[in-house]
């Protein structure tokens, strides 16, 4: 009498364990079960639909393996897709056998022989069958249900995990397909391309070539409005982590208190209102690039942690005893003096040193001679698709203009200018096809000399007389009104990031705000009243 030991079905589930991929597996769980049972034949087939597919197969013909057996045309399949145990066919059985004629070492019709399907049940749910052939009549006939019902439970586990492993595997592949894709389409939607031909672009550029494909940290240090993120963007682009994500993180725009939280991640319960673990910015950007902008807002306790991640490849969730391994390349930016920071003791020396290890300066657009005409292009590109005309461009005194101004807010102003500029022009021109740009569509440009304050005030206001006549309080409350609405635009509306560069309080400057009647919209318009 056949049986299958426990001692069998012990090393059958060690084999399947052993396994390195899911083929392997399917074949070393065949050889068990042919050393356990007597048998010429073996073939384990998944149901899909109607329709059960041979995935491993031993004793039968290679092309076995490219067949499909609908169910509902094999009546011996049929019924052991309808049953919830074993099923062993008479040698007597007249139902035609789905495999006569496949067996390897036989030709011909075969003669009286045994067959035998195990229905591979899970969590009552059929996924496919076990079935046996062997030349020697009844020999299965001996054989324990008992033990039939232990050898369709392990094989009907192993082809539950594999089918499982086999989804998470393609949904995988499809999701990192999905995630290049977007990658690539918002590198092209965004525009990807460094724009400029000066001298000190093209050598920003050398610099970004040389780097990228390292996996150096980098700083990237320019004034607000120079295309810092650009500058990573490209950075990421060009480099090995390109398909992976490249996640931005805007330091200024976090509260403090949440600093290590947002970067790091925490558990559920580490502090009040954590009802839920959260993945960090590091983790996110694991095996791709961190791209942390204005990193100099950051307060002296987080810099200290982003040292350990950068030095050790470390975090640490808030709330979490367990540290964990992360494979992250940060990309740094910042418009502030960070030696000068250093010296103050603002900025850690050591986080300093770390990231700039191959430092990049992006020049600002009054040093990128001729670039103004090459950008003013290309934004007016960009305004014509979004404002649906047919043809814009610049005339000559407009082109005169821009080249002459001085740019204190950089390419951001530009951009700026040449958006409003191109929406006045087409309301002027009454949907004609073809739109010229002239100086009153740009408007009043004040060029003056620039100074280093953090606020750059003598490229805010022209001072004229006009301002200077309505008497010393309402000028300075006029004065201070566009002192704040410049300082908000660019902290890009972040209370805190103002108030710092106008080196006052976040309450005191709200509340100065508030008296002077300028108040900020959800769509961060700001207005006074």
């Amino acid at each position: 009498m056949q049986d299958i030991s426990v001692s069998t079905l012990i090393d059958m589930t060690i084999g399947l364990a052993t396994g390195h991929n899911e083929q392997e597996r399917f074949h070393k769980l065949l050889d068990a079960i042919r050393k356990a049972i007597q048998c010429d034949s073996v073939a384990l087939l998944s149901l899909q639909g109607d329709t059960l597919v041979p995935l491993a197969i031993q004793g039968l013909t290679r092309d076995t393996l490219g067949r499909r057996f609908v169910v509902s045309e094999h009546p011996r399949l049929e019924a052991i897709c309808a049953s919830k145990v074993a099923v062993r066919f008479d040698a007597s059985c007249n139902l035609p056998d789905p495999f006569d004629n496949l067996l390897m070492d036989y030709e011909g019709d075969l003669p009286m022989h045994s067959c035998m399907g195990l229905p591979l049940l899970y969590a009552d749910k059929l996924l496919g069958v076990l079935a046996l052939d062997s030349l020697t009549p009844n020999v299965f006939d001996q054989i324990p249900t008992r033990s039939l019902d232990a050898l369709s439970a392990i094989v009907a586990s192993t082809l539950k995990v594999a089918m499982t492993v086999n989804q998470l595997e393609q949904q995988a592949k499809q999701t990192q397909q999905r995630f290049e894709e977007l990658n690539e389409d918002a590198w092209e939607r965004e525009g990807g391309e460094i724009i400029g031909a000066s001298p000190k672009m093209l050598s920003l550029k050398s610099d970004i070539e040389v780097v990228a494909p390292s996996h150096f940290n980098i700083l990237i240090n320019g004034e607000t409005g120079v295309g810092k993120e650009l500058v990573a963007r490209s950075i990421h682009h060009q480099s090995n982590r390109r398909k992976q994500p490249l996640v931005y993180v805007n330091c200024a725009a976090i509260p403090e208190n949440l600093v290590e939280s947002e970067l790091f991640g925490h558990v559920k319960g580490a502090f009040t209102g954590a009802d839920k673990s959260r993945l960090g910015k590091f983790a996110l950007a694991d095996r791709g690039t961190l791209f942390l902008d204005e990193i100099g807002e950051l307060p002296l306790s987080a810099q200290s942690k982003i040292l350990r991640a950068l030095q050790n490849n470390e975090i640490q969730p808030v709330g979490q005893d367990k540290v964990e391994t992360i494979d992250v390349r940060v990309l740094a930016a910042t418009n502030r003096d960070l030696p000068e920071e250093v010296k103050e003791g603002r900025f850690r020396a050591d986080l300093y040193h770390r990231l700039s290890v191959y430092p990049i300066s992006v020049p600002a657009l009054r040093h990128r001679d001729g670039d103004v005409t090459l950008l003013a292009g290309y934004f007016l590109e960009q305004a014509r698709r979004k404002l649906g005309i047919v043809q814009i461009k610049l005339n000559k005194e407009a082109q005169y203009l821009l080249s002459r101004y001085n740019w204190p807010g950089n390419v951001r102003e530009l951009e700026h200018v040449i958006n409003r500029a191109a929406l006045k022009a087409r309301a002027r021109a009454n949907n004609a096809k073809l739109i010229s740009v002239s100086i009153e569509d740009i408007g009043e440009l004040h060029a003056m000399p620039i100074e280093s304050s953090a606020v750059q005030t003598s490229q805010l206001f022209n001072m004229s007389e006009s301002l200077v006549s309505k008497g010393l309080r309402e000028s300075t409350e006029d004065f201070q009104r566009q002192l704040i609405t410049h300082a908000l635009t660019e902290a890009e509306f972040n209370w805190a990031k103002a108030a710092r560069q106008l080196k006052t309080d976040r309450a005191n400057l709200t509340r100065l705000a508030k008296r002077l009647g300028l108040t900020v919209t959800k769509q961060h318009k700001i207005s006074t009243h």
